[in-house]
């Protein structure tokens, strides 16, 4: 590990990064891609910790907007999250990485409940933990969460990953004269009110001072290079 520029990092993936070519649900090649690239980034000996979010089996906003009670829909929210958790966790110990599910919500049944010292251990130990249910509290999104557990878990860096090759000042796939940004300050992202995280999750980042890079995760090989200190995306700092 040594030259490394982290030594444990925090993967924020979106529900949707597990969808592939579909609408929605879980595409098993896409699935199995990440694992593998994951596996990657834990044999230079980097310890991970993952937040997944739930979008591509519910999404609370637009049920929302239809009428259903706001805890009601993040409740829903937070158990596609533990969904999508134990898929990815079940992709990764099927390639011989040993992962651990932690739940901020409590179903001892199928994954340990969030304690911050046994997340920790478990890292310690070159385990992958998945953090799942959000922060366990409705009205905070999964992006909060990652900002929440990395400053728990000490991480070096959050890494956002994306469909795009970082953060640009208008929606790429519909502008093309759309500008990627290289390097940005919390500043930057909060007055501009660019997509990168929610204001909640940036503010914890800034008060706190941990970076934020957003890559496309859906390059292979990216995710080991971001590890590596290439440079790719965006900088958040």
């Amino acid at each position: 590990m040594a030259g490394l520029p982290y030594k444990r990092i925090l993967l924020k993936l979106g529900g949707e990064s597990l969808c592939g070519t579909q609408n929605s649900g879980i595409d098993d090649k896409t699935l199995s891609r990440l694992a593998n690239e994951i596996k990657e980034v834990r044999e230079l000996g980097i310890e991970i910790a993952i937040v997944i979010g739930g979008g591509n089996i519910f999404r609370g906003g637009p049920a929302t907007e239809k009428g259903m009670d706001r805890t009601t829909a993040d409740y829903m929210g937070m158990l596609a999250t533990v969904i999508n958790a134990l898929a990815l966790q079940d992709a990764l110990e099927r390639v011989g990485v040993f992962t651990r599910v932690l739940t901020a919500i409590e179903m001892h049944e199928i994954a340990e409940p969030y304690i911050r010292r046994r997340a920790i251990r478990h890292l310690e130990k070159g385990r992958i933990v998945i953090f799942a249910a959000g922060t366990g509290n409705p009205y905070f999104t999964t992006d909060t969460a990652a900002s929440l557990r990395a400053l728990e878990i000490q991480a070096d860096v959050i890494l956002k990953a994306t469909k795009v090759d970082g953060v640009y000042d208008k929606d790429p796939m519909t502008h093309t004269d759309a500008h990627r940004f290289e390097r940005l300050s919390y500043l930057d992202v909060l007055e501009k009110g660019l997509k990168v995280m929610d204001t909640t999750a940036i503010s914890m980042c800034m008060d706190n001072k941990v970076p934020i890079i957003v890559f496309d995760l859906f390059k292979e090989g990216n995710l080991k290079k971001v590890v590596e200190g290439a440079s790719l995306g965006t900088v958040v700092t």
